[in-house]
Parts: structure tokens; sequence; C-alpha cells
């Protein structure tokens, strides 16, 4: 039998499936993998399932259900003031994960540079790959974690064709503030690159902190693809409907590569998720307002034990440093974490090709429930 693709070298099982089945194994508190442990509003369930007895369990459009590229339209103009064409700037597709990687099929050519601010989610490394394309990092560094638009720039040559942007950020929950992104905006227009927005957690920022599409920037609704999921903000991270919004012809491109993916999905959820965009201005509230909490819980009891804790802005990880503790490689700890404590984290090197800048950074989930996060904490005191 012959090797695999080249281009799939080192894209074997992910950290989050080895450290998830070392939770089930080690009968661990899973703060590894981002996903709650609560559901989303019960109105949204309930819409779901009201979908399923209505009959909507066949093919739906392949742009999506209409109500919900409307909901989409409604959610953006909204939150941000921007104005959508719901039949032709609107795309749906599985999460934000086939988003991604529908983008860069649709627009990365092989040999071509994309540059990611690094650490980056692990399927922007997977999808740069399987595209043909040149993975370029530019590293947030800790303790700030902030875009160095001088390191950015001298990352651009001849050969950048797209830049990967994720903020709020996963995993460092660093939020892009208006000179980074007006940077990023001013960089992509003098060099005519396109500009892949990865916005997931849009609604998870804390401290009076606010979200600003990169697109609303001069010179970017052309040139930039813009990305969100129902998963992080309803807390449906297994249903699995995201979306693009951009123009025609960006949302044209995306959509002749994700036809060819998945073709469609989540009939019934679709129309869920257009009915929970809609909530009103408490839910949105109320989310941030609890997870903020929660990350407070859980960066206040790490620093307690010794931890040297980055507190996030946005998100729902929080990064911390384990060489206060006496440990110097994150990935060493990780694996040793849950026999001796019972408590399962990420390392942060997996999402780093600069392996150094993260080797003693560890990440924890903390969107789970008060009492779990509590519960993790008590065991960590021995260490």
């Amino acid at each position: 039998m012959r090797d695999h693709a080249q281009r799939l070298q080192g894209l074997g099982t992910t950290i989050f499936a080895e450290m998830s089945a070392l939770a089930v194994r080690t009968n661990s508190v899973n703060l590894g993998q981002g996903f709650p442990d609560t559901d989303g509003p019960d109105s949204l369930l309930e819409g779901a399932i009201a979908a399923i007895r209505a009959g909507a369990n066949q093919y739906p459009p392949g742009r999506g259900i209409p109500a919900l590229r409307q909901a989409i339209v409604d959610h953006q103009q909204r939150f941000y003031g921007l104005v959508y064409d719901p039949d032709t700037e609107v795309l749906v597709t599985t999460g934000a994960t086939e988003a991604i990687a529908a983008s860069l099929l649709a627009y990365v050519e092989p040999g071509d540079e994309v540059i990611a601010l690094e650490p980056y989610y692990d399927s922007y490394a997977a999808c740069i790959a399987m595209a043909g394309g040149h993975r370029v990092p530019v590293t947030l560094r800790a303790p700030d974690f902030r875009l160095d638009l001088d390191e950015l720039r001298a990352a651009v040559t001849p050969k950048t064709k797209v830049l990967l942007i994720n903020s709020p950020h996963n995993p460092t929950g660093t939020v892009l503030d208006d000179t980074e992104l007006r940077g990023i905006a001013e960089l992509a227009v003098d060099h005519d690159l396109l500009v892949i927005t990865d916005e997931v957690y849009e609604h998870l920022i804390f401290d009076g902190l606010q979200h600003r599409p990169l697109t609303s920037y001069d010179g970017m609704a052309e040139r930039t693809v813009s990305i969100g999921s129902a998963g992080k903000t309803f807390s449906v991270t297994g249903w699995k409907i995201g979306w693009v919004t951009g123009t025609p012809s960006v949302v044209t491109a995306v959509n002749t590569a994700k036809q060819f993916l998945t073709y469609v999905s989540g009939a019934p959820f679709q129309p869920a998720v257009a009915e929970a965009l809609a909530l009103g201005n408490e839910y949105f509230d109320d989310l941030r307002t609890t997870m903020q909490a929660k990350r407070d819980l859980l960066c206040d009891g790490l620093a307690s034990l010794g931890f040297g804790v980055h507190r996030p802005q946005g998100t729902y990880f929080v990064t911390t440093d384990v060489r206060p503790l006496g440990y110097t490689d994150g990935v060493d700890f990780c694996r040793m974490l849950p026999e001796k404590t019972g408590v399962v984290a990420i390392p942060h090197q997996v999402f780093y090709d600069n392996v150094d800048a993260g080797r003693p950074l560890v990440r924890w989930a903390f969107c789970k429930k008060p009492e779990v996060l509590e519960e993790a904490l008590a065991r960590l005191t021995k260490l």
C-alpha cells in the first residue's frame, strides 16, 4: 500500500482526540476540548424537534434555507450595521470548519502562501495543506498576545495570497483592536490580498470590549470572506451550522468548493438557528456575563495554584504558563496531568510552527458548569 499524500504529513490524530480519550480512560474532568456541558436555549432545541416532526429531514437548498440566510443578514445588520443580500451574499456551511476549508480550497493555488496568526486552530494547518498552500505563521507572543503589525508586514511576499485572521482568537483569547484591524486592512488593500476571517466567538467577548468585523473597514468588503457559526453562540457545537458572508463573487467561489464537500447538511437545525439568531439582546448579554464569570472563576483558581495566567479578552479558553510550577513542556505536562490529578487540558505547542513559543503554555476551557470548574480546581491541588 502506498503512503498517503505528502501534504497530509504530520496531520494525524488531533490532540483533542488524544486528550479526550485520555479523559475518558482516567475519568478526568475534561477542560481540554472546547464544548459546553450545557445545551443551548430551550426554544432552540424545541425548534429543531419541531422541524424534524414537520418533515425538514431531506436536502435543504444548497446555500441554506431562506429563513436562515435572512436571519444571518438580519444579525449582521443588527449587531454591526452590515448589509447583505440573503440570496447572493450568504452561504450556510457545515460549521465554520467547512467554511474555512471551502474558502481556502476556493482561493489557494498550490504554492500560494497563507499567513495565519499563530497559535492557530489545528484545522487551519490541515486545510491550508489540503489546498496545496504554504503556511506562514505570524506569532502572537506571551504575555499579551498582541499582533505585531511590523512582523505581519514582513511576512508578506509576492507569493502571499490569503490572510487568515481569527478574532476573538483561539486559543489566546485576544480580541484584535482597531489599530490592529486597521493595519490588517491597509496591508490587504496595498497588496491585493484576500482575507478570511474566523469570527465564531463574536458574542463571547468580555470586559466591555466589542467585536469589529474586518469587512467593515475601508476597502475590505470586496476582499473579505467572513465566517460565523451557531455552535459557540448557542452551545450547540455538535449541530455544525456555520455561514459565510461576502460579495456575490466571494460567496459563489466558496460555494463552488463547499458543494463538493458536504453538499448540504443540518436540515432541521437550520430553521432552529434562524429563530435563535433573532433572540433578544438579553440572551446575548446573559451569555457574555455568564461566561465572563466562569472565566474569572477558573483564572482566579489557576492563579491561586501558582500558574502564570493570561486572562483572555474573549473565547472560552484561558492560557497558562506552567513554568512557575516547575514544568517546562506543555505536552509532557498535559499527558501527566490526568493520571496525577484527574484533569485534562490542551498543550499550546500543537498550535504552533514556532514550537518554542508555545512550549510552556497550556489551554483550559471554561465553558463548563461552575461546579465542574470548582471540581477541576480542587483536583489540581494535587500538583
